[in-house]
């Protein structure tokens, strides 16, 4: 069974990244968070900082101004704006 959860993150230019990953950290508005499989479902703004994930066993970065992240479902839909 995968306990992989599906990542989808776009900025209203382009679709920026879109895959599986194990977990994803994000920098809430509130302090950081961290996504793993089977997360509660949650909708959160994000302010300006790293968003953080891992694919294959890498970590990848991606830096952002603010935006916005829903989980549900192990799928994580997120909207940024970067520069």
């Amino acid at each position: 069974m995968s306990q992989l959860l599906k990542l989808d993150i776009v900025s209203p230019e382009k679709q920026l990244f879109s895959g599986e990953v194990e977990g994803a950290t994000f920098p809430g508005d509130k302090g950081r968070f961290t996504v793993l499989y089977n997360h509660a479902p949650i909708i959160s703004t994000l302010g300006q900082g790293t968003i953080r994930w891992v694919q294959q066993g890498q970590e990848v970065t991606l830096d952002i101004k603010g935006g916005f992240v829903e989980v549900k479902n192990n799928r994580i839909t997120v909207c940024v704006e970067i520069d």
